[in-house]
Formats: C-alpha cells, sequence, structure tokens
C-alpha cells in the first residue's frame, strides 16, 4: 500500500494481547489496496470460541449513519423535508416548537432528562417518555452526544414510509446496496456476542442497547448486526458511488462540512462527526458504537477503516477501551496523511 499502517496494526494488535477486547475484525483500504485481519476470539464466557470471516456483530450506533442518515438526507433531497423543519411539524406529540432537524442529525437538540425505570417500560410507554423530555439550556448551544435525536428522526421516517423504521432501512438501504449479511434479525449462531448481562444472561444475536432492545423495529439508532465485508462495501459505495445513487454529490459534499447551528468548527455534520485530515485539514466521516465499533470514511482521498469489536464482553465496564479507541484513530489519521 502506498501508505504503511504498522503502528496502527501493532495497537490494534495490542487491544486483544491486554485483554481490552476478546477479537478484533477490520479493514484499512487506501483505494483498492487494503489490509484486513480477523483475529481473536467471539467469545471468552460461557464457552470459549474463535472469531470466524464474515460473522456478524451487533454494530450498535453504526445503525444511525449507515441507515437513519442516509434515509432522512434522501428525504431531503427529494423535498420532501428540511433540515429546518421542526420536529413539531411531524412528531406533534413533542413539546418544544423550536427543535429542528438539524437539531437532531447534529446533537444540539439539548433534549435531555431522565425516565425513570425506563428499562422495564414497555414500547409504548418508553416511546411517550421519550416525546415528553424537555429541553435544556443547552438548545442550539452545546453538542451533546446521544440517542435521542435518532430515534425520533427514525419516527419521521415511519411518517413518511408508514413502516417501522429498520424494515425501511433493510428494503431501501441495505438490500439496494447488497449488503446481504446486514440486517435486524440476524441468524444466532452466526454473531458476535456482547455483554453477559445480569438480568438478559449472554447477549447474542438480539440487540445489546437497552432503548433499541424495547422499541424494537421502532428504533433508528441501534439494532443493526452486520460484516466486515458489508462495512467495507458500505465505505468504498460512499466514496465512489454516493451509496449506489441513493446519496447525490450535493449530499456527499453536505455531509463532509460541519451542519452544526453554531458558528466555527464543532466536529458534526448530518448524522456523523467529522475528523480533520492531519496533513490539510480537510473533513473526513466517522461514528462509533458502543459495542466496539467505529466506521472511518475519507470522501476526498478515498481512503477508509472499518474496525469491529465486541469490547462490551463479557462485561460493558471497560473504561479503558475508550481512550486506547481514540489512540488508534490518532496514529491512523497520522499513517494515513504521511
Amino acid at each position: 500500500m502506498a501508505h504503511e499502517y504498522s503502528e496502527t496494526i501493532r495497537q490494534i494488535h495490542q487491544l486483544v494481547e491486554d485483554g481490552i477486547a476478546p477479537g478484533i475484525s477490520y479493514a484499512i483500504f487506501d483505494a483498492h489496496e487494503e489490509i484486513k485481519e480477523v483475529f481473536g476470539y467471539a467469545e471468552l464466557t460461557p464457552e470459549l470460541e474463535k472469531l470466524r470471516p464474515r460473522m456478524q456483530y451487533d454494530v450498535a450506533s453504526l445503525t444511525k449513519v449507515i441507515g437513519t442518515t442516509t434515509l432522512i438526507m434522501q428525504l431531503v433531497q427529494e423535498g420532501k423535508i428540511s433540515v429546518e423543519d421542526t420536529v413539531q411539524k411531524y412528531l406533534p406529540e413533542f413539546g418544544d416548537p423550536r427543535v429542528k432537524i438539524r437539531h437532531l442529525l447534529t446533537h444540539t437538540s439539548g433534549i435531555e432528562g431522565y425516565i425513570p425505570n425506563r428499562d422495564e417500560l414497555s414500547a409504548e410507554n418508553l416511546t411517550k417518555a421519550l416525546l415528553a423530555l424537555p429541553v435544556s439550556d443547552n438548545f442550539n448551544q452545546t453538542i451533546k452526544y446521544a440517542d435521542i435525536g435518532l430515534i425520533y428522526l427514525g419516527w419521521i421516517i415511519e411518517y413518511f414510509y408508514h413502516q417501522p423504521v429498520q424494515q425501511v432501512i433493510q428494503t431501501e438501504v441495505l438490500n439496494k446496496l447488497g449488503m446481504n449479511y446486514s440486517t435486524f434479525n440476524p441468524k444466532m449462531n452466526n454473531c458476535v456476542p456482547t455483554q453477559l448481562h445480569p438480568n438478559r444472561g449472554l447477549i447474542r444475536g438480539v440487540v445489546h442497547d437497552p432503548k433499541a432492545y424495547t422499541l424494537g423495529e421502532h428504533c433508528g439508532s441501534a439494532g443493526m448486526f452486520s460484516t466486515l465485508p458489508d462495512l467495507t462495501k458500505f465505505a468504498h459505495s460512499m466514496i465512489e458511488t454516493g451509496l449506489d445513487g441513493l446519496l447525490t454529490k450535493a449530499t456527499i459534499e453536505s455531509l463532509q462540512q460541519d451542519q452544526t447551528p453554531m458558528q466555527g468548527f464543532n466536529g458534526r455534520t448530518f448524522g456523523w462527526q467529522l475528523l480533520q485530515d492531519k496533513s490539510d485539514k480537510h473533513n473526513i466521516l466517522y461514528h462509533t458504537g458502543y459495542t466496539g465499533t467505529w466506521l472511518i470514511i475519507d470522501v476526498s482521498t478515498d481512503q477508509g477503516f472499518v474496525f469491529l469489536s465486541n469490547r462490551v464482553h463479557p462485561s460493558d465496564n471497560n473504561q479503558i477501551y475508550l481512550p486506547r479507541r481514540d489512540e488508534i484513530i490518532s496514529t491512523y489519521l497520522a499513517e494515513k496523511s504521511k
């Protein structure tokens, strides 16, 4: 490859050697040159199981950008919605007339609050509780990353399609892109387990995220399972063909710009986080998932980094993973720019 990624790869392997992730599947590409590896374990307990190629991971919040953001941007392209539309226009149960679709996409809505007994609520009651959440003083001022905005956007998608958002993602995004091993209903024995949960037992082939677990097919923030080849296909497609024509060139360009309502560079576009290239500061698409996943797509240079792990197995009490993840990404950004 034109770029050497030896230090990035060393740090990835160190995650498994240090017991921070049981196993890892990753791909780094420069145009059509690619380094990819699958190593370590899928499961440590109660059984020991080696990680296999093409196993399906709970990709957690990558659902937000692969599915929900793509569909919302299509609705914008088609003139069906505007990012300046109010949320109330489509979700009249929501109480604050100031919040716009732009705020949901950039995590600047300020919608937050505690929901008592959240994980014990039915889907109907959780939906009502989420729509009743107040808007804080952070509105239009601060980026506060949360699931809520993308859950709302999933319901706005349902407003137009009259189908559960996960069904729409499956038919309108995953199937159209030929992501044939990406699904919301995977086969359990091909899935990488996540947490050994005190109440749910070993979570395998079922979404880990508690809100997504309750909301089921009406959740646009998490729930997708995918494989390394499918996510690599997605990344290449985003760069080369605008997701096989699902997104226009103008939309792809808009995704590479800061779209927050505040002045200056705040590192958020529609759905995605933005990293900056170390050499010329151009913007790079980036998103992570709680379970130990990330996706980096540099449209400008035709480079990408797909990373899948089950860092919440057997326990999600794994805070050391976060600084190590950030270190790997910083090293990658330095090596890709040389």
